[in-house]
């Protein structure tokens, strides 16, 4: 009896699996964020920290978390390059401004100790129609809130082309 019951039961899983794929597509669009736009938001974020005589680096990534652009104001040390990467990298992966998470991983051995991921403000998720297009990343001024208000701000820079291209 349990022979019977066990094939039935993968027989019937087998053949629901062609159903099951003929729904799929054979491709998957995923909106991406153009050289250009990732451009304006990296000016318009130093535009930004400028205003309050700040010295940043941003950079500004692609959903598949890799930089697109990547700016480095002239006073701002070299070490904000490498910060505000990550925090682009944390915003993307978890589509969150990472001020959200200050205090979501503090426990040993949490994903938040993992290599790469930083947790402090200053990167934030860029969103088109609601897919996620990427993440900017900014570090260099003396507090996260400072670095988050800058990359709000480069977001904004291009929020109605964003929305308006999106299908």
């Amino acid at each position: 009896m349990f022979k019977w019951l066990s094939g039935f039961i993968i027989f019937s899983a087998l053949g629901s699996i062609p159903a099951f794929a003929a729904e799929q597509p054979a491709l998957i669009k995923i909106p991406r964020l153009t050289l250009e736009t990732a451009q304006k938001i990296a000016q318009a974020v130093i535009v930004e920290c400028r205003k309050s005589a700040l010295q940043v680096g941003v950079t500004v990534m692609d959903r598949g978390g890799h930089p697109v652009v990547v700016l480095r104001d002239t006073l701002a040390p070299d070490l904000t390059l490498e910060i505000s990467r990550q925090k682009a990298y944390t915003a993307m992966s978890f589509n969150a401004a990472t001020s959200t998470m200050e205090n979501r991983f503090t426990q040993p051995f949490s994903i938040g100790k993992v290599s790469g991921l930083i947790f402090s403000a200053g990167g934030v998720p860029i969103e088109a129609a609601g897919n996620i297009v990427g993440a900017v990343g900014v570090s260099g001024a003396p507090t996260g809130a400072q670095d988050e208000n800058c990359a709000q701000a480069g977001v904004q820079a291009v929020l109605f082309d964003l929305e308006s291209a999106a299908p």
